[in-house]
């Protein structure tokens, strides 16, 4: 990186985790470069926030699903800074009716697949091509000097009937942050996968009284409690700063023990 403050594209930076990623990010000395789905009259407050925290952001409405918009979005953060040293792949979504395997529907499918798995690696494809070249116009080898988070999910591996769509989308997100770990790894672009279990968000918000019961009955998180995006953000921030070198490709887990097999 250069003496200049570093610049990092959050997705769904606005609320829930990626929230939690972007506070983290803007104490740490990013400049944050935003996009999500809600009018930017509705995120105002939170700009306001990270902007007192010290970071310039700049915010753009768009569903990362919609790839024909990737390319504006890319090229107005380079227009706006020069250069781009991070992205973290959060927005994802749920799928909008839970529904057993066997009833979910294939619209579901594509609905929830096109904003988890191939929004992201589109927009990967993009950025690392820029990342690429920036690194090769930097002076010198050395550590890695861009970083790539895919925020992914327990659901990568640990199997929900009622959500197979969220479980499959994810499954192949952490397929893709291996993929392109490999791929950028000669040119000193780190890239992991972190894995959130249950974070207390809007997202989840419907299913807390199901959660809390199975947490403080059945122990189903060892540490006994939600997981916050702030847990989440500050291992996002650590990775970001370059806190786990020579560890391109690492899978980490943010889920208080969820999971850990069992007897």
């Amino acid at each position: 990186m250069t003496d200049q403050r570093p610049v990092a594209i959050v997705t769904g930076g606005t609320r829930g985790i990626g929230l939690g990623i972007a506070r983290a990010l803007a104490r740490d000395g990013w400049d944050l470069a935003l996009c999500g789905t809600r009018g930017s009259e509705v995120v105002c407050d939170v700009i306001d926030d990270l902007q007192r925290a010290g970071a310039h952001v700049t915010y753009v409405r768009m569903d990362v699903s919609r790839v024909d918009e990737h390319e504006g979005f890319v090229s107005a953060v380079e227009q706006q800074w020069g250069r781009i040293d991070g992205l973290v792949n959060n927005a994802g979504r749920a799928p909008r009716v839970r529904a057993d395997l066997l009833q979910a529907t294939v619209d579901s499918f594509d609905e929830t697949l096109a904003t988890n798995l191939r929004g992201p690696y589109a927009l990967t494809q993009r950025v690392a091509q820029r990342l690429v070249a920036q690194r090769a116009a930097d002076a010198g080898p050395g550590r890695m000097t861009a970083t790539i988070v895919f925020v992914t999910s327990v659901s990568a591996t640990l199997a929900s009937l009622n959500r197979g769509e969220y479980c499959v989308s994810k499954a192949g997100l952490a397929m893709a942050a291996q993929l392109f770990a490999l791929r950028l790894a000669g040119h000193g672009i780190g890239v992991y996968d972190v894995r959130p279990g249950i974070i207390e968000t809007d997202m989840t918000a419907a299913s807390r009284g199901v959660y809390d019961k199975r947490i403080a009955d059945e122990g189903l998180v060892p540490e006994r409690r939600w997981g916050t995006p702030g847990d989440v953000g500050r291992v996002v921030a650590s990775l970001m700063r370059g806190d786990l070198p020579y560890s391109t490709g690492a899978v980490v887990m943010v889920d208080g023990g969820l999971s850990i097999p069992r007897l």
